[in-house]
């Protein structure tokens, strides 16, 4: 019963932020709500901000940097630092114009969702921390706007990362990645035992999947199995997509390590996938999860509006491997 409780209790949570309108739920709003979260529950962290982003963060800063509020990486850790690691990172576009390739007007209704794999990651965090799971966590969540202003960031421009991998920019709606890249890169640094990200990355995904199936990627096929079959067992699905190796050509490029998209309209998902493998270079152990977010029509228990996809599969995972 107590599970129940605070399962409901995160998923509730996650409801509301990925609910909330993009003009009352910005970078700045999502910062504090992670950080009331971390202190509410022992963590301890901090909140790296505008300016201060561009030496150690140059991709998120540059996604950021045309919006009102200005971009923040949110960074706490909780638990026993000898136990062992798990980090989460999760997208936090708090609103998605497409940037300077603007997206249509339907593809901009529902962007204030595209901070759902944010709201995924902390509604985990948030069970971990008061389930008391022996592990030592860390979560990651870059949030930012994709804004159009003057100083937006622009299709053909080079981006430096925290990894040193030079990035050129394909298109500028292909931002999450960008984000995701950089909290991937601080992430890998210390080699976690388990490193999962949430994004609702691409629209590829969805055409491939819909909207009840989030894409699974992993680099280890015996947690991508258990990660598959808790999902099967809680009614909260998962479908596992290769990391093809294939592909990798299809996001070069002349003037940088690699480019944020393809040039080909195939494969999309995995396109995604593999950039994000550039920045997961030490850890052994890590899972990438594009999700949808959201509930296009009614279901028993699960009505139109947010869905925070994954958790409770997630949750099993990290049960079964370290409680």
């Amino acid at each position: 019963m107590a599970y129940v409780r605070r399962m409901a209790a995160a998923l509730s949570m996650a409801r509301d932020l990925i609910n909330t309108p993009a003009a009352d739920l910005t970078p700045e709003r999502l910062a504090a709500e992670a950080m009331a979260l971390a202190e509410h529950n022992g963590a301890r962290g901090r909140v790296v901000q505008g300016e201060a982003l561009r030496e150690g963060y140059p991709a998120i800063h540059a996604v950021g940097q045309a919006a009102a509020s200005a971009p923040r990486l949110i960074d706490f850790q909780w638990g026993d630092p000898s136990a062992p690691k798990v980090t989460l990172v999760g997208k936090g576009v708090c609103f998605d114009s497409g940037g300077l390739d603007i997206k249509a007007a339907a593809g901009m209704l529902l962007m204030k969702k595209d901070m759902g794999g944010a709201a995924c990651a902390l509604a985990l965090a948030r069970t971990i921390m008061e389930s008391a799971l022996p592990v030592r966590l860390r979560v990651l969540v870059p949030a930012v706007e994709n804004a159009i202003a003057g100083n937006a960031y622009r299709p053909g421009d080079v981006l430096r990362t925290r990894k040193g991998i030079s990035v050129e920019v394909g298109n500028t709606d292909a931002e999450g990645r960008l984000v995701l890249a950089d909290a991937l890169a601080a992430a890998d640094a210390e080699c976690p035992d388990l490193l999962v990200d949430f994004a609702t990355l691409t629209g590829a995904a969805r055409v491939a999947l819909g909207p009840e199936l989030p894409a699974l990627f992993g680099s280890r096929d015996a947690t991508v199995d258990a990660a598959l079959r808790h999902g099967r067992r809680l009614a909260d699905p998962l479908w596992p997509l290769p990391l093809w190796n294939g592909y990798e050509e299809e996001i070069s490029s002349k003037v940088a390590d690699v480019n944020n998209v393809s040039g080909s309209t195939f494969a999309g998902a995995i396109i995604g996938g593999l950039f994000l493998r550039r920045f997961v270079t030490e850890t052994p152990d890590w899972l990438h999860l594009d999700l949808y977010g959201w509930n296009p029509k009614d279901r028993p228990g699960r009505p139109v509006g947010a869905e925070p996809q994954t958790v409770r599969a997630l949750h099993a995972l990290l049960v079964e491997r370290y409680g």
